[in-house]
């Protein structure tokens, strides 16, 4: 059971990847039209469509990857410091009462907003000779798919730890750096970096 949560979580870790380089897409794109509209004069009308096209894409795409990271914002505070059953318990009503039928309702309606695109070759009615919108809205449901498998997968999660105590191992990926765990890894105490920073001090100090 395991090895298949891992691996649900390494899919949605890969898709996060893939569509995260849409912000360098973004961020050329955005730049390329600020150089044309104000160096060389010649705006471009679609730019502003296909930026909130791909910002969106990211932004719908991204989720199952946040949540796989258990990266999503949390509205209580007190969270953090009940035990991890407790924690299980809470996020298995809540995953019930909302995020399963938010999800659902999600790929229900984009799937339908997405055949109705595609069964009239809608374009952008934002600026003349807007881009096509059937691509953009097919992101809706498939993204919805991707964001309520990894939340079957956290479902599970919540089970074994309300029955094992603890919350089971997730796929590791690039975190912030955490100052204590890079004092672990370089085996530094506090005392050696106080001594070492009190020598380069004295260096600095004779220099001047």
């Amino acid at each position: 059971m395991q090895k298949l949560l891992l691996t649900i979580d390494r899919i949605s870790t890969w898709i996060g990847h893939a569509f995260s380089w849409l912000i360098l897409v973004l961020t050329i794109q955005i730049s390329w039209e600020v150089f044309s509209r104000y160096v060389l004069n010649r705006p471009n009308p679609w730019a502003f469509d296909l930026m909130i096209m791909m910002y969106g894409t990211v932004f719908m795409m991204a989720g199952a990857y946040t949540l796989a990271k258990n990266g999503h914002v949390r509205g209580d505070v007190l969270y953090g410091f009940f035990p991890p059953r407790l924690q299980a318990g809470l996020d298995l009503v809540l995953y019930f009462v909302f995020f399963i039928p938010g999800v659902v309702a999600l790929v229900w309606a984009g799937y339908t907003y997405a055949e109705e695109s595609w069964a009239i070759n809608e374009t952008s009615n934002i600026t003349a000779n807007g881009p096509p919108l059937y691509p953009f809205k097919t992101v809706i449901p498939i993204a919805g798919i991707f964001l309520l498998f990894q939340g079957l997968v956290e479902i599970v999660r919540c089970v074994q730890c309300l029955q094992m105590g603890d919350w089971p191992s997730r796929e590791e990926d690039v975190e912030e750096v955490d100052v204590d765990k890079l004092k672990e890894m370089v085996n530094v105490s506090d005392e050696e970096i106080a001594g070492l920073d009190k020598i380069v001090t004295n260096q600095q100090g004779g220099r001047k």
